[in-house]
């Protein structure tokens, strides 16, 4: 072979060399910068959880038909061995009966909330409800409506309807009575019923003083994150 051939194959392979040289680093640059995002991305907020509520109310009669009433909010979720207060409220608002059935319930609540998401946000809300509540033989019949106007910071506006239909019996054990309950809600951002909560759960009037409510919650909402949830909660109504 000549001297010229020789260094054309020399000159020939090493270019191949120096290309594929080239051609393995791009391809390690491009792994690690792949697994560098995929590594910096926020996981997707979860569609299902478990959670913990507890819910207080403490009445202040002003007369018999009028009552001041503050109200507190606790909702713990996201993992069972370490809680996230997922949303913390307090309220304030003023109770009026309207004849044998009826009661009017305007209040005011502020939200923390600590979604699924990275982000936090704080919720106002103003909520007029209407519960119609009449004996039906043993049983209890309860209607409560709920409109709540809603703004949030960071900025997003809307209104939920709530309704919320229950029945309730005494069981005759320890002098508790059972309830089951439905409510459903409808969302003017989405102009769509979002979410579906159905209950079972006992109740007991243990003086004039306090009453609690223990039970199981299910929701279903294919909007929210997390959406579908079991809930354990408690009820506990203070009445001075």
């Amino acid at each position: 072979m000549s001297n010229v051939s020789c260094r054309l194959l020399q000159s020939g392979f090493s270019r191949a060399l120096k290309a594929s040289i080239a051609g393995l680093i791009m391809s390690g640059f491009v792994l690690v910068i792949g697994a560098s995002n995929a590594s910096g991305q926020t996981p997707a907020p979860p569609h299902s959880a478990t959670q913990f509520w507890t819910e207080q109310s403490f009445a202040a009669p002003i007369n018999k038909r009028i009552d001041i009433v503050l109200l507190g909010y606790l909702h713990l979720g996201r993992k069972s061995e370490r809680p996230v207060a997922e949303h913390a409220a307090t309220g304030l608002g003023v109770s009026f009966k309207v004849g044998k059935y009826l009661t009017v319930f305007p209040f005011y609540t502020h939200f923390e909330n600590q979604t699924a998401g990275p982000a936090r946000n704080k919720e106002e809300r103003l909520t007029i409800e209407a519960t119609l509540k009449f004996p039906l033989g043993k049983v209890t019949l309860s209607d409560r409506n709920r409109f709540e106007y809603r703004w949030r910071t960071p900025p997003l506006n809307f209104i939920h309807y709530r309704n919320r239909l229950q029945l309730e019996h005494p069981l005759n054990v320890w002098k508790l009575n059972g309830f089951v309950a439905d409510e459903i809600f409808y969302d003017t951002h989405f102009d769509a019923w979002i979410r579906n909560r159905v209950y079972a759960g006992v109740s007991k009037k243990v003086n004039e003083h306090f009453t609690f409510e223990l039970y199981y919650m299910r929701q279903n909402d294919g909007h929210s994150r997390p959406g579908d949830l079991n809930v354990i909660g408690n009820t506990l109504k203070f009445r001075l």
